[in-house]
């Protein structure tokens, strides 16, 4: 089931580096937020950081809160691991398990959460995939190994292994990044099917992908050579890319910044 983030004050650091500072902000649910911004600006680690994948950098930290449905998924007595279960990624480049079997890579999640009934592993394959829009070109070789795909397809492959687990949220960082113009479609039509069932925050560059499949923007900015990344504002994409509120926030999407 989806589910609403609410990020409050949050700061992320690094050691004694301060990345993020006091980033508030609310996801609804079932929907598609795209965090745009200059390379270092912190909306990689505040992806990060909704999930606890930033931790897997020695020295992070955080302070402030990110809720879920209300609930601190910082909060002593949560397990990191149930939280990406809860909370999955899609990443930059596909990593899907090269030599490994399509329909493996789709399950590996539930093979590890202990899954062994093969009719049931069989039925959760079929599914993500065809979630994932992936099931009509793979059907007939899930034997194959995932590598054996190409870009566009593993990167639907590391989606349908995302989905398998039946996260109530889908962060997706540059999903796009690494693919060819029609493979890049092809995600972007996925993204509108999976905010039916999804609550999902994207990253990416590119301005004109996060005017097509979101539904609010944030946009992030450094304050400075040094500084810690930080959100300039946030509002319905529409608003976002006809009338910000503020200067920076034009700038850059007009291609006037810096």
């Amino acid at each position: 089931m989806a589910k609403r983030i609410d990020v409050k004050d949050l700061n992320v650091f690094y050691g004694r580096f301060q990345a993020v500072s006091g980033v508030t902000l609310a996801v609804p649910p079932r929907s598609v937020t795209a965090f745009i911004g200059p390379s270092g600006c912190g909306k990689s680690t505040v992806l990060r950081s909704l999930n606890r994948m930033h931790e897997v950098i020695p020295g992070a930290r955080v302070e402030g809160k990110v809720l879920l449905d209300g609930a601190d998924i910082y909060a002593s007595s949560v397990d990191p691991v149930e939280v990406r279960r809860t909370i999955g990624m899609v990443f930059q480049r596909p990593n899907p398990f090269p030599t490994m079997s399509i329909r493996d890579n789709v399950v590996a999640g539930l093979r590890l959460a202990g899954v062994k009934n093969s009719k049931r592993l069989d039925e959760v394959a079929e599914r993500s995939l065809r979630g994932a829009n992936l099931w009509a070109e793979v059907s007939d070789r899930l034997g194959r190994p995932g590598g054996s795909l190409s870009g566009g397809q593993q990167q639907r492959l590391c989606i349908a292994r995302a989905i398998a687990v039946q996260p109530d949220v889908l962060l997706m960082d540059e999903p796009c990044s690494a693919l060819d113009p029609i493979s890049t479609l092809a995600i972007e039509d996925l993204i509108g099917e999976l905010k039916k069932d999804y609550t999902i925050v994207i990253v990416t560059h590119n301005m004109q992908q996060a005017a097509r499949v979101s539904d609010q923007t944030a946009f992030f900015n450094l304050a400075g050579a040094g500084q810690p990344g930080r959100l300039v504002e946030i509002d319905d994409t529409e608003k976002i890319f006809s009338n910000p509120s503020e200067r920076a926030t034009e700038d850059y999407i007009s291609g006037r910044f810096g």
